[in-house]
């Protein structure tokens, strides 16, 4: 396949695949709609799925995804993003760390699995899967293995007082 044909055929994917950015209300400009932009060290597609390798990144909006894999895939209109090894979610608000992810854009969830990092600011939260809302901006992380527990740290606003 022709890089051309590569790189066309390679962005019609990953605009199906679409992730939205985060935010309240999103606008035009921050929506699933603005344009995605990606790189890799290498990538393929195959049938109806986009394979990035070795650095790969999308960035949407002011959202981004790096790993060292990423995968997009498109199936009867619902649109689904794989994302395997040093996996980053990273929006104005949070960043989360990862070992794998899916983002589902249907519902826009990203769960993310591993060992899982969730960091706002100074705030820390971490466990084995994280389950987050790009859409709300909502999280809920679980605990993996027996005995297994999430841990935070949380540091109070100063309120000026």
């Amino acid at each position: 396949m022709s890089m051309s044909r590569f790189l066309s055929a390679a962005a019609l994917a990953l605009a199906l695949a679409s992730i939205p950015a985060s935010g309240e209300a999103q606008s035009a400009v921050n929506s699933s709609d603005a344009p995605i932009s990606f790189g890799a060290d290498s990538g393929e597609y195959v049938g109806d799925t986009v394979t990035l390798r070795g650095r790969a990144e999308l960035i949407q909006g002011q959202n981004r995804l790096r790993a060292d894999s990423v995968s997009g895939l498109s199936q009867t209109g619902e649109s689904r993003i794989q994302a395997t090894g040093n996996v980053y979610f990273v929006t104005p608000e949070q960043t989360i760390r990862g070992d794998s992810a899916v983002y589902t854009t249907a519902d826009d969830m990203i769960v993310v699995t591993g060992d899982v990092i969730l960091t706002q600011g100074q705030n820390v939260l971490t466990g084995s899967r994280l389950t987050y809302n790009v859409r709300t901006r909502t999280a809920r992380i679980e605990a993996g293995g027996q005995g297994g527990r999430i841990r935070g740290v949380f540091y109070p606003q100063n309120s000026g007082n």
